[in-house]
């Protein structure tokens, strides 16, 4: 290694990446996962093309943050890099970043619909629907594509760190889900969780079309798992007395 980064992000990086097929969230090499270390100004993300089967902490690529160069691996990173550069200098709060073209989510974005709020599984996680981007212009998909792939996103969360700590992925038009989270780990589960409503949305939408259900119930269950009131879960047993 030529660059130095935070204790334990590659190896995170590596486990989530390794990890996308386990959760069944992608066919063949059909998603990346990358984590960022703002201080060294450098994000590291799987390399482009490489099987799950065969990817090892080597491989994994780093990228500099501030202009997208490669200053660490001997491999070419991930076709997706810089849409999750672009997300990284967008919103201060992500340390993660997750790409599929996991089934159900994809359904949406091809149908350029949000997922949206049908009962508390969702609203556990995503305070409000799973926005769905514009379609890309002609000139975006000539030029920077990748970029303007991450820009779109930008845009439509009107560049609002908060909106995405709230709800922590997007569907780009007619190509796929985009999570993130504090870490690379987290992104990734947020991937899992896009993908597990998306489905069940459909499921639901498929049985009868249903209004949102009440408002205070969506909120309940945000809050109890976000924010200054939440109650959900226990404290890391490693660290508690």
């Amino acid at each position: 290694m030529t660059v130095a980064v935070r204790d334990g992000l590659r190896q995170d990086v590596l486990e989530a990446n390794l990890a996308i097929p386990q959760v069944g969230l992608a066919t063949l090499t059909w998603g990346n996962v990358s984590g960022v270390d703002r201080e060294a100004d450098v994000f590291v993300i799987k390399p482009s093309g490489v099987p799950y089967e065969d990817l090892a902490i080597d491989h994994l690529v780093t990228v500099r943050l501030s202009d997208g160069a490669v200053v660490d691996g001997d491999l070419r990173p991930s076709t997706d890099t810089e849409t999750h550069r672009c997300l990284y200098l967008a919103f201060p709060s992500i340390g993660g970043v997750t790409h599929t073209h996991s089934t159900h989510a994809v359904a949406f974005a091809q149908a350029r619909r949000d997922i949206p709020v049908l009962g508390t599984t969702h609203a556990d996680t995503f305070n409000g629907p799973i926005p769905v981007t514009r379609d890309l212009t002609p000139e975006e998909c000539a030029k920077d594509y990748e970029y303007n792939t991450g820009r779109v996103i930008v845009d439509m969360l009107e560049e609002d760190d908060q909106k995405a700590v709230e709800v922590p992925a997007a569907l780009v038009a007619n190509h796929g889900p985009f999570a993130w989270g504090a870490t690379a780990r987290k992104s990734l589960e947020h991937a899992i969780i896009c993908e597990a409503v998306a489905d069940i949305a459909l499921h639901t939408l498929s049985l009868a079309p249903t209004a949102p259900p009440p408002s205070h119930l969506l909120d309940r269950h945000y809050t109890r798992k976000h924010g200054p009131d939440a109650y959900y879960g226990n404290p890391d047993m490693t660290t508690a007395s």
